[in-house]
């Protein structure tokens, strides 16, 4: 059993970081008796790396885990492999074998920087979805109708704008939703974009004689461009970013999203965070409070000297226009510019590094590179940017 917790802590878990709850006055009920619950969030390894977007679900797991609920951790290792285009505005290709467990070798450690992993149920849904035969499949997917999955908004954009939608992807939501008979779940968490797949958990439970999880549904955050976080884009600050990227990631936020990162990717007191919010509406420099921002992220994920040392050096690279005081070296196969700037991750493509060298963002030994076809010697240092270093070797 877990404790019975205070109306006070129920209401916080029931509000922070989420948009939706169904049933609330079930999962309130059940909250309040002190029965363990088995909360369950699945994520597909569909890139090598989680974002703090993801922390956002598995931080209202660990609200449940101090409670004293089980957590039930799924690797879509199976799911992975379909894809899941809830989110998406074109077909998601499926992805081989060998991509998903290359993605997914350190998920569950990365999960681990903010879910106790030792008290956790671990599960990969390859082991019971590769064994459902066609007989199955087809008794779970009669409790659904072809017009509920084409109703929903991205799949009718699609549609309306004659995309091809394949039929692989309309047996996604049974492959989730039969993840959570397979381990009983009480309770799924999942972002606003997974509704559709949570809800049929709940019917193939119902299918399958079992009692309907209770569902939370969490916000999806902007990433450093504004769009949704999306490892597709680039526009994430990852869970195991170095804390000098981490902490500069976050220092280019767009100001009107700071509160928005309190809330939903930190567990700062509420009341602090509303401090920092009447602080902003009162015209202090938002830069302030981006730093504690930073701050913050970087000792969740790091500890409170990597804070320390990142936030100092922001100061110094940033405030005072210094070098930082070790530049990394890196060795290129190449020694012309553009290929130096792609290989040493600075840049994507070398279509990027053309457009940033035109624009002047690129500097070697202190001087702005004016020709991308410009050729670099060992012990140059070449910098993009304000907070990318690195000395040629």
């Amino acid at each position: 059993m877990a404790n019975k917790r205070t109306d006070k802590q129920i209401d916080e878990l029931l509000k922070r970081g989420i948009d939706e709850v169904i049933d609330r006055d079930s999962l309130r009920k059940k909250l309040k008796s002190g029965k363990k619950l088995r909360v369950k969030l699945g994520i597909d390894p569909t890139s090598p790396n989680l974002h703090i977007g993801r922390s956002i679900p598995l931080l209202k797991l660990r609200d449940f885990q101090q409670l004293g609920h089980k957590i039930v951790f799924i690797v879509g290792d199976f799911t992975g492999v379909i894809g899941d285009t809830s989110d998406k505005d074109s077909e998601r290709p499926m992805l081989t074998d060998k991509q998903v467990k290359q993605n997914m070798k350190d998920y569950i450690k990365q999960a681990g920087k903010v879910i106790d992993i030792k008290k956790c149920e671990v599960h990969f849904n390859s082991k019971w979805l590769k064994k459902l035969n066609y007989h199955e499949v087809g008794r779970q997917a009669d409790n659904f109708s072809l017009n509920e999955f084409i109703s929903r908004e991205n799949i009718k954009k699609r549609l309306d704008g004659g995309k091809r939608v394949s039929l692989r992807e309309l047996l996604y939501p049974l492959m989730q939703g039969y993840d959570s008979v397979a381990v009983k779940a009480d309770v799924e968490v999942g972002g606003t974009d997974q509704r559709f797949n949570l809800l049929a958990g709940r019917e193939l439970q119902r299918h399958y004689g079992q009692p309907a999880q209770d569902i939370i549904t969490n916000p999806l955050i902007e990433g450093l461009d504004g769009r949704k976080m999306s490892s597709s884009w680039g526009n994430v600050i990852n869970l195991w970013d170095k804390p000098a990227d981490m902490f500069g990631k976050v220092m280019s936020l767009r100001d009107d999203l700071i509160i928005r990162y309190f809330v939903l990717t930190t567990r700062v007191e509420m009341d602090t965070v509303k401090k920092y919010e009447a602080d902003l509406a009162k015209g202090s420099n938002p830069r302030d409070i981006k730093m504690k921002l930073g701050y913050e992220l970087v000792r969740f994920y790091h500890s409170e000297r990597e804070a320390e040392k990142a936030q100092a050096t922001f100061v110094k690279i940033f405030s005072d226009k210094q070098k930082p005081s070790q530049i990394p070296v890196f060795k290129s196969t190449r020694s012309d510019l553009l290929t130096i700037l792609v290989e040493s991750g600075a840049v994507s493509s070398k279509t990027e590094a053309r457009r940033a060298v035109e624009q002047g963002g690129v500097k070697i030994n202190d001087e702005v590179a004016k020709d991308s076809k410009a050729t670099v010697k060992k012990g140059d240092v070449v910098q993009k940017g304000k907070r990318f270093f690195i000395k040629i070797g």
